[in-house]
C-alpha cells in the first residue's frame, strides 16, 4: 500500500512523453523569470543557490524556483540546455541570464532591475542597489 504524497512538492510532473528538454524548454517559455537552483526558493541547499533567491527576493522579482536536486534528468538536462556548466541558471522571458556571479554582479551593478522593468516584469522601486 503506498503512503501519502509529500505536500507542496516544487518540481512540475512531466510528461512521459515529453524529453527533458522539451519539458525544460516549456518552463522557460511558459514563466517570465525561472530559476534552476539546488534546493527550493524556501529552502536554497547550496550557498550560490541562495545568494540568487536573496538577489530576486530583494529586488521583489515573482519568480518560479525548480529544484534540480530531485531529478538527475533536470540537473544534467539544464547544462546541456544552457551549454552553461554551473547552478543555480536564471532565467528571463526564456533568454538565460547567467549564474550566481553575474547575477550578484548585473544586480550590484543595477542592471538586473534594469533587465526586469525592461521586460515588464514588476520590481520594488527601493530595490536598486
Amino acid at each position: 500500500m503506498e503512503g501519502p504524497r509529500p505536500a507542496g512538492k516544487v518540481m512540475p510532473q512531466k510528461d512521459d512523453n515529453m524529453s527533458i528538454e522539451q519539458f525544460i524548454e516549456n518552463e522557460v517559455k511558459s514563466n517570465d523569470v525561472v530559476l534552476f537552483m539546488k534546493g527550493t526558493p524556501q529552502f536554497p541547499q547550496c550557498g550560490f543557490s541562495g545568494q540568487v533567491v536573496q538577489i530576486l527576493d530583494h529586488v521583489g522579482v515573482g519568480y518560479k524556483g525548480l529544484n534540480v536536486l530531485e531529478s538527475p534528468d533536470l540537473r544534467d538536462g539544464i547544462k546541456t540546455y544552457s551549454n552553461w556548466p554551473t547552478i543555480p541558471q536564471l532565467y528571463v522571458k526564456g533568454e538565460f541570464v547567467g549564474g550566481c556571479d553575474i547575477i550578484r554582479e548585473m544586480f550590484q551593478a543595477g542592471e538586473l532591475h534594469s533587465l526586469f522593468k525592461d521586460n515588464g516584469i514588476p520590481v520594488k522601486e527601493s530595490a536598486q542597489v
